[in-house]
């Protein structure tokens, strides 16, 4: 029986590591369990969550900074708990954003010459979680906008401008694993431990659609597939078995394939001016990489990165910083076990040396459509696009503000931290039980009075 090949100009995509003194050697990669990348990436620098001795860190390097880091090198250590997380802002490539074990968001503002010393004091600390967080993520379309997901069971959204809570999104029942939007930035899909795929509603703070998700225990991600406006996910089956899933908009099912037997997390990234998904699995060396159309089969698998050295997250480049006179269409950012950062180029083989327009079409670009106030009235567009034929030039100032916000104390009940707090604590909840009981008791006694009358 013959067997047809699909024809694409990605068949023949390759991955091509950078040399070892372009890689961002001796750095203790964090080995937290919390499961996220433990890296981001943006056209300027790149953030890399690394090993404490107390609180938490992380490393900002300047993309010519590669080589052997110092042991001592700068670093970022505000936290007083793990850093759980770390997101550039996409409209300033010199902010940053860091989720926490010690229950806190800070914004962060990076010197255009990187770090030369260790910063210890962020430009805005946001309070408002009473457990860690483990999650955060910029608004793609309005500036300012940073949202942040916590074990608390919260996701809030805040204006970086006032460091004010301006939305919050009240409905799932355990912790949120992943989070993504679409292309306007009006909806956005997240992956629950409690195996649920919700959709909501930007503006008004409804979950509008919800679907039983992957069936496994491990960690499941989603990311919406913005140029066709439906959503991927990631996760496992009940025996271990690796799987993606396709939905529609409405969580409608499209698609569920196996990949392969294997304990480790899948971590989607999506390509939305090519369409392609790469997923790449925790633990593992291999990248699969598959063009996304709106034809049966849907995912047509093109070929596969394979390296022997097992990845423990990933930074993905933006397109608009990818070196279009090599053909490389995308760039990450592998964080080896062996406290090396690895970036490799994903190349179309190509001879010709001029601007390829069919595999660099206009793509997303680093100035807002909107603002906050446009967020928080619910004004969503796309954010403009550009061409990377001439190369890709900074519309953005790195400028920032940050407001006087007035520190909060937490309540100990909430958050805590000693075995004095723990002790207040209980006695709280104690008198919090007793007034619940008194108020118990006395409407039963009011009922059975009307009951008696009755």
């Amino acid at each position: 029986m013959s067997r047809f090949v699909r024809s694409s100009k990605f068949r023949h995509v390759f991955g091509k590591e950078f040399k070892k003194d372009k890689c961002f050697d001796n750095i203790r990669i964090t080995r937290n369990a919390w499961d996220s990348n433990n890296c981001d990436v943006n056209e300027k620098f790149m953030a890399v969550i690394v090993e404490a001795g107390g609180g938490g860190a992380f490393l900002v390097l300047r993309h010519d900074q590669d080589g052997k880091q110092a042991t001592d090198a700068p670093r970022l250590t505000g936290h007083k708990g793990a850093v759980l997380d770390v997101a550039f802002n996409p409209f300033n490539p010199n902010m940053i954003a860091s989720g926490s074990d010690d229950c806190s968001v800070k914004v962060w503002v990076i010197p255009e010459e990187g770090l030369k010393e260790n910063m210890n004091d962020a430009a805005l600390t946001l309070n408002g979680h009473g457990r860690k967080v483990g999650l955060v993520k910029w608004h793609p379309t309005c500036e300012n906008i940073l949202f942040s997901m916590s074990t608390d069971l919260t996701l809030r959204a805040w204006d970086i401008t006032t460091g004010e809570q301006v939305r919050d999104y009240p409905g799932h029942t355990d912790t949120i694993y992943s989070m993504s939007f679409n292309a306007d930035g009006s909806k956005f899909v997240t992956t629950c431990k409690d195996k649920k795929v919700r959709i909501f509603d930007t503006l008004t703070s409804e979950c509008l659609f919800t679907a039983s998700g992957h069936e496994g225990t491990k960690s499941s991600r989603a990311v919406w597939l913005t140029n066709l406006d439906q959503i991927l996910t990631t996760g496992h089956s009940r025996m271990s078995e690796r799987q993606y899933s396709l939905w529609d908009n409405k969580l409608e099912k499209i698609l569920h394939e196996n990949i392969d037997t294997s304990s480790g997390v899948l971590m989607p990234f999506y390509d939305a001016d090519l369409s392609i998904l790469y997923i790449a699995g925790k633990g593992d060396g291999n990248i699969r990489y598959y063009e996304v159309n709106q034809n049966k089969p849907f995912i047509h698998p093109l070929s596969e990165y394979k390296s022997n050295t097992p990845q423990r997250g990933f930074g993905f480049l933006p397109k608009r910083a990818c070196n279009v006179g090599a053909c490389e269409i995308a760039r990450f950012y592998k964080l080896h076990p062996q406290n090396l950062v690895e970036p490799i180029s994903m190349i179309v083989p190509r001879k010709s040396d001029s601007f390829q327009d069919d595999i660099f079409p206009d793509t997303t670009g680093d100035k807002p459509s909107g603002t906050a106030s446009d967020f928080v009235n619910g004004s969503y567009k796309q954010i403009p696009r550009i061409s990377l034929k001439d190369g890709f030039v900074p519309s953005q100032n790195t400028s920032f503000i940050a407001p006087k916000v007035e520190e909060k104390k937490k309540e100990v009940i909430d958050n805590p931290q000693s075995v004095k707090d723990y002790q207040e604590a209980y006695h709280k909840l104690k008198s919090v039980v007793k007034k619940l009981e008194d108020e118990l008791a006395s409407k039963d006694v009011l009922i059975r009075q009307l009951q008696a009358k009755i």
